[in-house]
């Protein structure tokens, strides 16, 4: 006997039982249920927000354009909010398909913690809230400050970083949950509240007198925020992270959900196959041929669904700024359809 061929035919054997035993097992269990199981924040004004139980938010609208692209139905959706501590644990346990809140990317999590992210929502960073009565015109004056940081984020290690770095001391007050945090700098228990900018901007307007409180110019860590699966299932991995490209590259190529059907008459191939008319990018997925086609018209292209929930349309009006597109100064870029 070879002991090399054995070991060779064996490790084939097991690579191949593996892949078999994980490839196309989550999409098998959605198309089951018969909807879409998402985690969402516990309450964050444009990302995932509950009005009268109807959830709207960036955040909300990448977990029905993944609904449209498996069902062509963008309300087949199960939504679950769950706080920061919460999250990580709900999807590794299977209690949700997909989490689409307000999550950075880390090298820890998408290794040890056994998680994939399949690209980026919303390019965000660490910022600092106060309230203008202190008189505080940037973070380098907080020494000595009592912050109020929601607890199981990144955002406490960058906090002690920040302070460390720059010799400052800090009394760190946690909670479990973004509301309370907020209702604490607002109640004086705490001199600022830090969080990820966009955070900030949604706690803001949720504040009895928001026009009190200012976001301190400093921007002190980098926070890729996106949409994570688990580990193993590559079928999966591939629809969520794609879904989020196809928004991305419908806006770089003017589709839209007004225009989706007029611009299926376009000469340009990255439109034609973009829209299902041109190649076969459904098979590719175990999708219908016009998912692409689908998501757009049902939810929109990226731009639309940052305009709508934290641009211009939307009380919070963040610029576009980090999230334009990547030929409009931006880092928004996606790989193309092909």
């Amino acid at each position: 006997m070879n002991p090399l061929k054995t070991f060779t035919t064996v490790t084939i054997l097991l690579l191949t039982a593996s892949g078999a035993a994980h490839a196309g097992t989550t999409l098998d269990a959605i198309k089951k249920n018969g909807f879409i199981k998402c985690g969402v924040s516990d309450g964050l004004p444009g990302f995932s927000f509950a009005e009268k139980g109807n959830y709207n938010g960036i955040d909300v609208d990448v977990c029905r354009a993944v609904a449209a692209a498996v069902f062509g139905d963008p309300t087949k959706i199960k939504f679950t909010p769950l706080t920061a501590k919460e999250r990580l644990t709900a999807l590794q346990s299977g209690e949700i398909d997909v989490l689409s809140r307000n999550t950075t990317w880390t090298s820890s999590r998408d290794s040890a913690q056994g998680l994939n992210f399949t690209g980026v929502t919303y390019y965000d960073g660490q910022g600092f809230l106060v309230n203008k009565k202190l008189g505080i015109k940037s973070a380098k004056q907080l020494d000595g400050a009592t912050v109020c940081v929601q607890a199981g984020t990144t955002t406490e290690l960058n906090l002690s970083d920040y302070f460390r770095t720059n010799k400052m001391k800090l009394t760190p007050i946690t909670y479990d949950k973004s509301d309370e945090s907020a209702k604490s700098l607002e109640a004086g228990r705490c001199d600022v509240l830090t969080s990820d900018q966009s955070q900030l901007y949604a706690q803001r307007i949720k504040l009895a007198k928001p026009d009190e409180y200012i976001v301190l110019p400093e921007v002190i860590s980098k926070e890729p925020l996106g949409p994570v699966v688990r580990h193993g299932d590559d079928d999966w991995f591939d629809i969520v992270k794609w879904t989020l490209f196809v928004m991305v590259n419908a806006e770089e190529l003017g589709v839209n959900s007004k225009n989706v059907e007029e611009m299926k008459k376009s000469t340009n191939p990255d439109v034609k196959r973009l829209l299902g008319v041109e190649g076969d990018k459904g098979k590719d997925f175990g999708l219908a041929n016009d998912w692409m086609a689908v998501v757009i018209k049902q939810v929109g292209n990226y731009g639309e669904i940052f305009e709508r929930n934290v641009g211009q349309g939307s009380p919070l009006k963040i610029q576009r700024g980090l999230n334009a597109l990547w030929n409009q100064g931006g880092l928004q870029y996606a790989p193309p359809v092909r």
